[in-house]
């Protein structure tokens, strides 16, 4: 069995380009599927936020149409409400030691944008981990949490290396629109990494070693089914 730390974001909004507040938090697909198909391999699976704030979702992915149907959506809410409890009472990032977990997932969600793209605290965790080889796996915009990373000489960790990520044509299409403030696609670029995506809103997942992504919310059990391969390893 292994352990396995999923950083979820605190945020409850996302200040857009034109000052405005987004409601926003994680998208329940991604933490429900990833979190259902870890536990049940027999992982276990702790959750962690900055501040050990109880996260929120972003309702937005609870409705029908977001969810791929009524059905969805009520499993979603089901499988929330059952871990409740774990929400509610997440692990503080800050006090977290990475050598007590095999892996780090982060889902997404808009809320990555707002505080995990700059939290030190998990920028430590993911230096400790890509040092220690240790499987890293963000998927949506939870790519946003690497750009916390940087190594001894300020420069980003993973520059250089492959990955996957929600992209400009699906957050134009799909997500926020023009009014995003910031698009993690050109950034992450920006930074050094090579972005290989795929077609929008397809299931699409990139391994580059121990770094797991998946593109979007579709990608989320690809991704976890990724690191279920990887810890096997």
């Amino acid at each position: 069995m292994a352990n396995i730390l999923m950083v979820v974001s605190a945020a409850d909004s996302l200040t857009m380009r034109d000052g405005s507040e987004h409601p926003t938090g994680y998208w329940a697909e991604e933490v429900v599927v990833s979190h259902q198909t870890l536990l049940d391999a027999g992982h276990a699976v702790h959750i962690a936020t900055p501040g050990g704030a109880k996260p929120t979702v972003d309702e937005v992915s609870l409705a029908a149409e977001s969810a791929g149907g009524q059905d969805r959506s009520d499993a979603f809410r089901k499988y929330l409400s059952d871990i409740d409890a774990e929400l509610s009472a997440p692990l503080v990032l800050a006090d977290v030691e990475f050598s007590g977990y095999d892996a780090i997932v982060m889902p997404g969600g808009h809320g990555p944008m707002t505080d995990l793209y700059q939290d030190a605290d998990l920028g430590k965790l993911l230096v400790a981990a890509n040092t220690a080889g240790k499987v890293i796996a963000p998927f949506c915009h939870g790519p946003a949490g690497l750009l916390s990373a940087t190594d001894d000489a300020g420069q980003f960790a993973f520059a250089g290396r492959r990955l996957t990520v929600f992209t400009n044509e699906e957050e134009l299409n799909g997500g926020t629109g023009p009014n995003t403030p910031w698009f993690v696609e050109d950034v992450l670029k920006d930074k050094g990494a090579v972005i290989e995506n795929s077609a929008a809103w397809s299931s699409h997942v990139v391994r580059d070693g121990n770094l797991i992504s998946g593109q979007n919310p579709q990608s989320s059990d690809a991704v976890a089914k990724e690191v279920l391969k990887a810890l096997a390893e």
